[in-house]
């Protein structure tokens, strides 16, 4: 291939002098900026620094390497008589490969603490130009944007060439990378600029504009049912939140089920397990030790633990993971495994097993509906789970046993879809009612769940009660104190109720609804 051209300005630099080597090797003449000029000359390979080509040195402390003519001429110009002629009549020539990524804008946000001064200083504005240019002249060039593309590219080059398939799918990957960064950009400054407004001029907390940049990673064989189709998104340029070790391909249903149960065992931080069946927790405990916590879990309901989704907040042990293989269970997701377990959890065929990598949440709950999306902050306020800031409003107190328990209960009930309601005794689960219409459905629900259980157990209500027969019914059931918001109407007919049956209320003032 002769007399083509390469301009390599790349921040991560993962492969490069490999790639580069097998460019030259193909008779590419190497241009290259800054700190990849200076690698490729170090590796002994013959470059041209940009300045070279501009005849400018780099300009305000590298702000400025790369936005010249020579550079972007070479790289827009079609091949034809006329631009190509309009090259040699200024002395400039095609540029055939453009190799860019971007400095690190999203990993540098990403980090605590981060000022916006170091945020802009991670804004690459040379390096998006590049890709652009070099994306929208696919018919002649072609753009590699991330290193992991060097493998697909090198051998094309080292044949004759890249195809102009592989040339088009490569431009829409650049457009779509162009398109994240700059959407991360803007919803950064979107945060800085709501941060730095006054209450009065506040409006919303969330952004006016929302961009997002979502990446399929899995098709499904299908979605919710059968019948649909379903795929798994990352967001753009986010790393894997867990890693599969073991069984079958996760469903659409597997991740919607993980979510909820990862979210409630990470709640916690002493050894927990969370047990969840169709998006609510049938078992939820915390313990000493996490095989004593999963014990109290399962005992919570092991009919519906049948089929579930087991998360723990810790790294899981052999005496746990023993326990577990005696349930039919579809996934088991921990921080980490311990050889034994995970060796004694992968004889069964199908159980997937995830390994929790870490990656930042995404800020904002959004859930699409007819005609557009809902947006929320999630619900991850802090302030209204101890008890120190509750109110008791009944004549009796609570004694700490309970107040633990009152406290353990508050924080799983906001994991359970409304209306909510969970049975609890020595910091486990021995009843769950959700997602029923009535409020006292969900009472009887859970009491049913819990039998005899829930004599002397504690009881905790995502909302309100508007009438006292949620308090009656749990009455009946054993209960002996109950936590809930408060803020009905008929808050003193409640209060009432309880005093006269001689349990323990109180209120948090923090409604937790989960639709």
């Amino acid at each position: 291939m002769p007399n083509q051209r390469a301009l390599i300005s790349v921040s991560d630099k993962t492969g490069l002098t490999s790639f580069a080597q097998k460019l030259h090797n193909a008779g590419i003449e190497l241009i290259a900026s800054g700190g990849s000029a200076s690698q490729l000359a170090d590796a002994g390979l013959p470059v041209t620094p940009t300045e070279t080509l501009t005849g400018f040195p780099e300009l305000l402390d590298g702000r400025v390497k790369t936005l010249h003519p020579a550079i972007h001429g070479g790289i827009l110009a079609r091949r034809t008589q006329d631009h190509l002629a309009e090259l040699e009549r200024q002395g400039l020539h095609p540029i055939d490969v453009v190799v860019v990524n971007l400095y690190p804008f999203q990993e540098t946000v990403a980090g605590e603490g981060v000022s916006l001064a170091e945020a802009v200083e991670q804004i690459d504005i040379g390096g998006v130009a590049l890709l652009r240019a070099a994306a929208k002249n696919f018919e002649s060039v072609t753009v590699i944007c991330e290193p992991s593309d060097y493998e697909r590219v090198a051998p094309a080059i080292s044949d004759g060439g890249v195809g102009a398939e592989t040339r088009l799918a490569l431009a829409l990957k650049a457009f779509r990378h162009t398109a994240a960064y700059d959407s991360a950009i803007s919803n950064f400054l979107a945060r800085q600029e709501l941060q730095g407004q006054t209450q009065e001029e506040e409006m919303s907390k969330l952004p006016a504009k929302i961009q997002l940049d979502l990446e399929r990673v899995q098709v499904m064989r299908y979605g919710e049912n059968p019948h649909q189709q379903g795929a798994f998104y990352r967001h753009g340029n986010g790393s894997p939140a867990f890693e599969q070790l073991h069984g079958q391909e996760m469903s659409y249903n597997n991740w919607l089920d993980l979510d909820g149960s990862w979210q409630a065992a990470q709640d916690f931080d002493v050894p927990t397990v969370a047990i969840i069946k169709h998006s609510n927790p049938c078992g939820l405990a915390s313990a000493d030790a996490l095989s004593c916590a999963y014990d109290n879990a399962l005992a919570s309901d092991p009919v519906s633990a049948f089929g579930s989704i087991i998360s723990v907040n810790r790294t899981l042990d052999r005496e746990t993971a023993e326990k577990m293989a005696k349930l039919f269970v579809e996934i088991v997701a921990a921080p980490g495994f311990d050889e034994e377990a995970l060796t004694l959890l992968r004889r069964k065929k199908n159980l997937r097993i995830l390994h929790a990598c870490g990656t930042a949440p995404h800020p904002l709950n959004i859930r699409t509906v007819y005609g557009g999306a809902l947006v929320q902050e999630p619900d991850d306020s802090q302030q209204d789970l101890e008890p120190a800031g509750w109110r008791i409003v009944t004549q009796n107190r609570p004694d700490a046993t309970q107040l633990a328990d009152l406290a353990f209960a508050w924080r799983v009930c906001r994991h359970v879809k409304s209306n909510a309601i969970v049975y609890v005794k020595n910091r486990a689960t021995v009843g769950v009612g959700a997602g029923q219409m009535s409020r006292v459905d969900s009472v009887m629900l859970a009491g049913h769940k819990a039998g005899e259980r829930a004599r002397g157990a504690v009881m905790a209500s995502d909302a309100f009660f508007p009438f006292a027969d949620g308090i009656e019914a749990a009455a009946a059931h054993g209960v002996a104190a109950v936590v809930q918001p408060g803020g009905s109407i008929r808050d003193e007919e409640v209060i009432a109720c309880c005093d006269r049956l001689g349990l323990v209320m109180a209120f948090t003032g923090t409604r937790h609804f989960r639709h």
